[in-house]
Parts: structure tokens; C-alpha cells; sequence
């Protein structure tokens, strides 16, 4: 839906509703509207979104196209700190518009070390939806006490949760309930494609 889109890019951009307003020439309340579904942009206002967010006008209408949607690859994430604050670029990976119909969001994340090999790989970039928790057995993005976020297995238990590496030469850490609060234990997104570099 057009309330999608329009969202994704705006938080793609780092702009905030009201700073998206001003650019437009429009209220703050009127960008909410259109993000909300409850109203539409005419066609003038629409072929200004679209020449400001570079994108082709059917693309907004979401009309038969091929344009990709590029989201940042990013060197390192952290809990607490927006995805769209974070300044340590690397490069942009596309992604098929079709991921952001429900309104998900996602990032890109450039893998340092060998803990997940040989299915990941140092250097690799794993493509991430952002949400903050995931099913046993998925591969996430966790961040550990609020410092740069690991790539690991989850594994859920009753006690706690096991982050478990893919490479045998590490050991799975366990970490209880309360451990999870605590420390804390914060999920940043699930890993839904990877991107092997050669």
C-alpha cells in the first residue's frame, strides 16, 4: 500500500513526518494521514514525493515495476540507536518492494568474524527484517548489554536463551530470564536472506 511505501522511504531518508512536511510544503498532520491510509496525496503532491525520493511515480502507486527499494549495509548496529541514525554506511543493497507491503522494515548488516561459518561467512551481508523478537531456531541479530549486535542462532528455552554459533570452534552461551532483562538480551531483527560476497 502507498502508506508503506511512503514510510519506508521517508525512514530510509532519516527524516522525521514533520521534516518530510516542510520539504513538501505540506502539514505535519497530512504526511501522518497518508502513513495512516486514511487519506491520499493528490496526483500534483504525488509526482512531487516521487521526484523527491528519486523513485518512479507508478512505483508510489505500486503499479507492475521493477524498481528496487536500497537499504543501507551498515557496519555495525547497536541497541537503542535508530537504524536511520546510524552514520557507518558501507554501501546499499536493493531489495524487492514486495518485502515492505506489510509495512516491515529492514536494514542490511555486514558480518564480521567467523562464528557462522560456513553458512556466513566474514564479509558477508545478511539482509534483516527489524523486529524485536524471533521464533527458536531463527537466525537473528542480538545485541548483547547495548553494545554492537552479534549474529547467532537462537535457540529458546523455558530458563533462558542460547545464542548458538555455526562454527564449531565456538561455544554456545546460554543466558537465563533474568539474564535477558538485566544484562539486557535485545533482539534488533531477524536474518531473512544472505548475501554471500566472492
Amino acid at each position: 500500500m502507498f502508506c508503506n511505501v511512503l514510510k519506508h522511504l521517508r525512514n530510509q531518508s532519516g527524516l522525521t513526518q514533520q521534516e518530510l512536511a516542510k520539504h513538501l510544503k505540506i502539514s505535519g498532520s497530512a504526511i501522518a494521514m497518508y502513513e495512516s491510509g486514511k487519506r491520499m496525496p493528490d496526483y500534483d503532491l504525488m509526482l512531487e514525493i516521487a521526484d523527491f525520493f528519486n523513485v518512479d511515480l507508478n512505483f508510489l502507486y505500486e503499479k507492475k515495476t521493477k524498481a528496487a527499494i536500497k537499504i543501507p549495509v551498515l557496519g555495525y548496529v547497536a541497541a537503542g540507536i535508530p537504524i536511520e541514525a546510524i552514520t557507518d554506511i558501507l554501501d546499499y543493497e536493493e531489495i524487492d518492494p514486495a518485502m515492505i507491503k506489510d509495512g516491515s522494515e529492514y536494514f542490511a548488516l555486514q558480518i564480521k568474524g567467523d562464528s557462522m561459518e560456513p553458512k556466513i561467512s566474514n564479509g558477508d551481508v545478511v539482509i534483516v527484517r527489524k523486529q524485536e523478537d524471533c521464533d527458536s531456531g531463527q537466525i537473528a541479530i542480538v545485541c548483547v548489554n547495548g553494545e554492537r549486535a552479534t549474529c547467532k542462532k537462537i535457540i529458546k528455552q523455558k530458563t533462558g536463551v542460547m545464542l548458538v554459533p555455526l562454527n564449531s570452534s565456538y561455544e554456545t552461551v546460554f543466558y537465563s530470564n533474568s539474564d535477558i532483562l538485566d544484562i539486557p538480551i535485545t533482539i534488533l531483527g531477524r536474518v531473512v536472506e544472505l548475501r554471500a560476497k566472492f
